[in-house]
């Protein structure tokens, strides 16, 4: 399970009204790289693709994860942090073994 908070929730449907996409959701996901080992990956998606993990927050608010990156993720909370400095979507994630300073990789 993935939980995405009402901040969280709110901002992703305004930057895909932003963006033009009424259906659809936030592609999230985890690659090799970053300071910390693992990078979080996002894209906008009109769709989620086969085998994709589906979860749906506060206002219909959706992301999508690949099975691979799931295994990563789960458990997670996906905030938004709307500080002056630190704007952007946070990862409160359980598996993150350790992170780096800027909170965009992790070790798990």
């Amino acid at each position: 399970m993935i939980e995405i908070s009402q901040t969280a929730a709110q901002k992703i449907k305004s930057l895909m009204a932003k963006q033009g996409i009424v259906d659809g959701g936030l592609r999230v996901g985890v690659k090799g790289g970053g300071c910390s080992g693992l990078s979080y990956t996002f894209a906008w998606e009109r769709e989620p693709r086969l085998g994709d993990e589906v979860f749906e927050g506060p206002e219909g608010a959706k992301i999508y994860i690949d099975r691979k990156s799931y295994l990563f993720l789960k458990g997670t909370t996906l905030d938004y942090d709307t500080a002056l400095l630190t704007k952007g979507f946070v990862f409160h994630n359980p598996n993150a073994k350790q992170t780096c300073g800027c909170g965009s990789s992790f070790g798990a």
